[in-house]
């Protein structure tokens, strides 16, 4: 797998290991993938429940957007405030809120869009498409600049996806 990754540009994962690409992980890479990671999943168990409870696009929608939205916000709170960057090097704390609250907004919002369908059942494929692509990515990121195996990195963020989203589908269906 690894060869197949590298020619996709994904490279080697010893990149970390360098002062400023250390910097740029802890800075960047880490609230980033927190966000995506947090945005991806926290939102999966709304979106899912909404769609299974009410069979309508519009609603699955509505609470889509409101869960991206509210999660990006209490995520760059939560990133902001947790640390001042001075004790951790991981930079300053607004820079690091911002990144995060976009970072959950679009790991949020992407799998809310197919709810634009107005048929839902054509959202719901298109959603589990589109939530199997995020998680994809997060284990990439996670491989590149983590030193995770690929295949342990997506079985871990496969289950975590997995229990999120059988609570959303259990709770929508009760």
């Amino acid at each position: 797998m690894a060869p197949i990754l590298e020619r996709l540009g994904f490279g080697s994962n010893e990149m970390t290991t360098s002062g400023h690409n250390k910097d740029f992980v802890l800075k960047v890479v880490q609230p980033s993938l927190v966000g995506l990671m947090d945005g991806s999943v926290s939102t999966l168990a709304p979106i899912f429940a909404a769609a299974f409870a009410t069979h309508d696009s519009r609603y699955t929608l509505l609470v889509g957007l409101a869960a991206a939205v509210g999660a990006g916000i209490s995520m760059a709170f939560s990133e902001g405030l947790s640390d001042d960057g001075s004790l951790t090097g991981r930079g300053n704390p607004m820079v690091r809120g911002v990144i995060t609250g976009v970072a959950t907004f679009i790991g949020g919002i992407f799998h809310t869009l197919p709810f634009l369908i107005p048929h839902v059942t054509l959202a719901l494929y298109v959603a589990f498409g589109v939530v199997g692509a995020e998680l994809l990515v997060i284990s990439l990121i996670r491989y590149r600049y983590f030193s995770m195996s690929f295949w342990m990195s997506a079985l871990q963020v496969m289950v975590g996806g997995g229990l999120v989203f059988a609570s959303g589908v259990l709770i929508g269906n009760a």
